[in-house]
């Protein structure tokens, strides 16, 4: 951005947060980093961030972003002795990135309104690879000024990026997104096994499947693992329950039925009780398999390998 630009401070420099700090590097844009285990600075300081030992010193930047865990990680860096709203100045505007609850993202904004900040919920769909192919997406809400004042940042981090409107919807919009993500997958999952069952490979079917006007980025990026059991982890079995949770738990306050995903929740739970919590939610293939008597063996895919999907 130049001289023109915002100072920026970034919280949180797992994968997903280090790959869209590259982007704004990338972009030209200055970012002053923290993360709870320093160590992982390193390659953002060599690609040239400014390392910080505090989240008290990101207080003085322009823009905050976040990207942490979840609700409760959330609310802890904003809202402790030494969170970002209880120094002697705040950001103007801070910009989050996580997958929480509605009602943790309305308490952290009724904490920035405290200070003077806005703040803009942004949570993102996809993984590091999907990052760094610059194909991130992002539905964001908050005031629409604030939003209007760093879209150019957001715009750097990923093609994608649609204000939904006021307030929390786009925390809805993100949750409905990745309630769709689970009957996705359970739906491919339980074809292609009906598919090898009655004999024939994975490969092949999904070859037709994506060249159909059925297939999907999300198929083809899916492909790689289902055909050669690889589950290395882009967006684990745990986290999609986790954002089923907060799903189910939205929709039954708005009173609105969600009887196809509702069942596949307990799918979902059904792996992480079973051990592939960690694994990716792919890994729900295995599943379905076991119960349909399928001896899964690994394939070599023709097609390559994809950038994967997050959410």
């Amino acid at each position: 951005m130049g001289g023109e630009g915002h100072s920026i401070g970034w919280i949180g420099t797992g994968r997903m947060g280090s790959a869209m700090v590259e982007r704004l590097l990338a972009a030209g844009h200055g970012v002053h980093v923290y993360n709870r285990t320093p160590q992982k600075l390193g390659p953002l300081v060599d690609a040239g961030a400014s390392a910080v030992a505090s989240i008290a010193e990101l207080a003085e930047r322009d823009l905050v972003f976040l990207t942490v865990g979840g609700s409760d990680d959330l609310l802890a860096v904003l809202d402790h002795d030494g969170g970002l709203l209880h120094q002697a100045r705040a950001p103007r505007v801070v910009v989050d990135l996580s997958t929480v609850s509605v009602e943790a993202s309305a308490r952290a904004r009724a904490l920035a309104a405290e200070r003077g900040t806005a703040l803009l919920a942004a949570p993102v769909s996809g993984n590091p690879g999907v990052v760094r192919a610059g194909r991130l997406t992002m539905a964001v809400s908050g005031p629409r000024s604030a939003f209007d004042e760093v879209e150019r940042y957001l715009r750097a981090i990923g093609r994608g990026v649609t204000y939904v409107g006021e307030g929390e919807v786009a925390r809805t919009v993100k949750l409905c997104h990745n309630l769709f993500l689970g009957g996705v997958i359970q739906s491919l999952i339980e074809v292609t096994v009906l598919a090898e069952r009655a004999g024939v490979r994975r490969k092949d079917f999904l070859a037709f499947l994506n060249d159909s006007v059925l297939g999907s980025d999300f198929t083809r990026y899916k492909t790689p693992q289902l055909v050669e059991l690889d589950f290395a982890p882009t967006f684990t079995t745990r986290l999609l329950r986790k954002d089923f949770d907060l799903g189910l738990a939205s929709a039954r306050e708005l009173e609105v039925p969600m009887p196809v995903l509702g069942l596949v929740h307990q799918i979902v739970q059904a792996g992480v009780g079973q051990g592939i919590g960690e694994l990716d939610f792919a890994a729900l293939l295995e599943l379905q398999a076991r119960a349909s008597g399928l001896s899964l063996e690994r394939e070599e895919d023709p097609g390559g390998g994809g950038t994967g999907t997050k959410t």
